[in-house]
């Protein structure tokens, strides 16, 4: 409590201290009118800085080093009297009264006007905290913001051709207003047709000029905004597919699939358009205020009364309406999830009866995605209300003042016109620009999210260099540990080493869900092992070329992946010009040439979406050709006998047995493909139990004869 009001205090202090010394320095402008040796401009530019000093030197006795905020009070505090003397005196050729002589009035003006200002600053573009930790710096909106800018870099040529299109139709549109106020002047005064012809005609070619600047700079800045959005789409999707196996186990599809297609266009399509408004109406509010000030300075200052208003009511719109706006996205991500979880698993479904229970699910979904709109459009129709109002009694005030400046000879009827159209789009323009900007940071709100899996780094490493001429295919697996991210308290593999020599088959066996799948995927580098490593040929697996490894190492799993397209695309993916010779011989090795024949298309043949519109039998043997149409020295068959015949199954052996001093590794339990093998090794709860031939293990009667007789019966195992 005594720290609190000690705090109390100081800040009093430093307040009424600060007031004295400021409205002693200002006072003392005024007063050195007067009795100054300098000239005018050199007198209060000279003032400006002792009172800066003052105020800074006043601060840093009472308060320690000075906030941001207080720094830009004092500048603006400070500067301000400067720059309406220099102003005045360079539009209207003389002095102010407040340069005349300062007064508390004056004073009293300045000082809410740079607090305004300062508070205009702080709303309209505010810092984002730190997190409080102090570990994690989140990316500050305007940093977002002028990376999104950065990625219009390739198409700086057509938004430079956007941006003079766009000043040529703001400076026409500026004028139409002004010839109107002179026609009613002509109107109302004596009638001279050459003078109403020529107003007209500048009225025409200003209108004409400006629908012809604005129609080619909305064709330009679209065509700048599909470029960028398409490239944004292109390197989410490239970032996306380098990233690790485990993070797509634990971001969800519907997440993922959001950022790329919804979030991507908002940044592209939002943020582009709202520079292109920001752009225009900034431009023409500038040369709007310029003329207004030109017909009625006075009432120019009443009508900029309005835009701090406006302001703060802009910050309290922003603040709820991004917050809705992020709800809602997450809340579509989630919608999105639902309905491709129904989508992908329609059969189990169907199989189930539980679409009327999935239809309910997805309801309640849209139903919070629905209820958030809801609270966001009535955000969004408060503000609105607020925001008319407050223009609207702008515009009775300025009718009112209007009403007494004509009566006193300072403005005539047609100026007052033309002041009066100004003022109407100027508070329109005010209000888009605080709109516009509060729009662009909710867009840079979504920027956050694409650029958040754009910086995201894999945490498999996929930086090797490693690309050696000559390669055998010897594969260690060296004392390795590894538990699966997504679950990191199961260890899935413990103390596991086996190894894996050229020209030999190494068969996997053991109970599902005891880690022979997992070895797969650590000899793909889908994870990293925790401890351990695995090497190749003496050298670790992160040590070699992403391309090069993954030419050398093929994997074929029991449930294959095809993609849509031909069968011939499908069996050289990822490979460049292959010949069909070569593809016809891949098919003859897994006894799928004939089969593809005697489809219309032959291999043109369309395998539809996930290779729908063939079997299981023949998706398994397009599959495995895609694979040795590779050559590949080390070769991994994960379970894929299961959805083989009998005779498919032996002409894939007779085939891979003829590739000399291939590395084979199995996973099966099929008989026939385990008894042959060089080299048995039974896994159980993460651990080499047992290793040898069929025979030795048979003899030993240990794990293996037991999973043997459970398994491997004659009734599972054709002989």
């Amino acid at each position: 409590m005594a720290a609190i009001t000690a705090t109390t205090m100081r800040k009093v202090v430093a307040f009424t201290l600060s007031v004295s010394v400021d409205l002693l320095l200002f006072y003392a402008s005024g007063f050195a009118v007067f009795h100054s040796v300098f000239g005018h401009f050199t007198r209060v530019w000279l003032s400006a800085a002792l009172r800066w000093l003052a105020l800074i030197g006043v601060s840093l006795l009472t308060l320690g080093v000075p906030k941001a905020l207080l720094i830009r009070f004092i500048t603006a505090h400070s500067l301000l009297p400067a720059v309406f003397e220099t102003g005045t005196n360079a539009l209207y050729r003389e002095e102010s009264e407040c340069g005349q002589l300062g007064d508390v009035r004056c004073w009293l003006m300045f000082s809410g006007a740079s607090l305004a200002a300062a508070l205009f600053w702080e709303i309209t573009i505010p810092d984002t905290d730190e997190d409080p930790t102090g570990k994690e710096k989140k990316q500050k909106a305007r940093v977002l913001f002028m990376r999104v800018v950065r990625l219009y870099r390739p198409d700086y040529l057509l938004m430079l051709g956007g941006l003079v299109f766009l000043s040529l139709a703001v400076i026409c549109e500026m004028f139409i207003p002004f010839y109107t106020g002179r026609v009613i002047d002509i109107l109302g005064s004596n009638y001279q047709q050459n003078d109403f012809l020529s107003a007209l005609l500048f009225m025409g070619l200003y209108s004409l000029g400006s629908s012809v600047s604005a129609g080619c700079r909305g064709g330009l800045l679209l065509c700048v905004i599909n470029s960028c959005t398409c490239r944004i789409k292109v390197m989410l999707f490239e970032a996306l597919t380098k990233q690790e196996i485990g993070f797509f186990e634990t971001i969800k599809t519907g997440e993922i699939t959001s950022r790329l297609f919804k979030d991507t266009t908002l940044v592209g399509k939002t943020v582009g358009l709202n520079v292109n408004v920001l752009l225009r109406t900034f431009l023409k509010t500038m040369g709007m205020i310029y003329l207004m000030m030109n017909l009625s300075w006075k009432l120019t200052f009443l009508v900029l009364m309005e835009t701090p208003i406006t302001s703060l009511l802009q910050n309290i719109y922003d603040t709820h309406f991004q917050r809705l706006s992020l709800a809602m996205q997450g809340s579509l991500a989630l919608a999105n999830e639902a309905a491709n979880e129904v989508v992908s698993g329609i059969r189990v479904v169907r199989s189930f009866n539980t679409e009327k229970h999935e239809a309910r699910h997805y309801d309640s979904r849209l139903m919070d995605t629905h209820e958030l709109k809801t609270q966001r459009s009535t955000v969004r129709a408060v503000y609105l209300l607020a925001r008319r109002l407050t223009g609207l009694a702008m515009q009775v005030f300025v009718l009112y003042y209007g009403r007494l400046f004509i009566q006193s000879g300072q403005i005539t009827m047609g100026n007052l016109v033309s002041f009066i159209l100004y003022q109407s789009n100027l508070g329109t323009s005010i209000r888009t620009l605080t709109y516009v900007f509060g729009d662009m940071l909710n867009s840079v709100g979504a920027a956050g999210k694409v650029f958040e899996y754009l910086d995201r780094k894999a945490l498999v490493s996929t930086d090797g260099k490693l690309k050696p001429d000559q390669l055998r295919g010897h594969i260690s697996f060296r004392n390795l540990n590894f538990a699966y991210p997504a679950n990191p308290n199961k260890t899935v593999l413990q103390d596991f080493s086996v190894e894996l020599k050229p020209g030999q088959i190494t068969a996997l066996v053991g109970p599902s869900g005891e880690g022979k799948s997992t070895c797969v995927s650590l000899l793909e580098r889908f994870y990293e092992p925790q401890d351990g490593e695995i090497l190749l040929d003496g050298e670790p697996l992160k040590s070699y070329d992403h391309c090069f490894l993954h030419k050398k190492i093929s994997v074929v799993n029991q449930e294959p992946v095809l993609f849509s397209g031909t069968i011939r695309q499908n069996i050289e993916y990822g490979l460049k010009g292959c010949s069909l010779d070569e593809i016809k011989e891949a098919a003859m090795k897994v006894n799928a040439h004939n089969f593809i024949m005697q489809l219309e298309k032959g291999y043109d043949t369309e395998v539809g979406e996930g290779g729908g519109q063939l079997s299981k039998s023949e998706r398994q043997r397009i599959a495995i050709a895609r694979a040795l149409i590779r050559r590949p020295l080390v070769l991994i068959l994960d379970e894929i006998t299961s959805s083989l015949d009998a005779e498919n199954e032996n002409k894939i052996q007779q085939s891979l047995s003829s590739i000399p001093n291939q590395t084979l590794l199995v996973i099966a339990h099929r008989l026939k493909t385990i008894e042959n093998a060089d080299q048995i090794v039974v896994v159980s709860g993460g651990k080499v139990k047992e290793r040898g031939t069929h025979r030795e293990l048979m003899d030993m009667k240990g794990s293996y004869y037991k999973l043997r007789e459970e398994l491997f019966t004659e009734g599972n195992s054709p002989q």
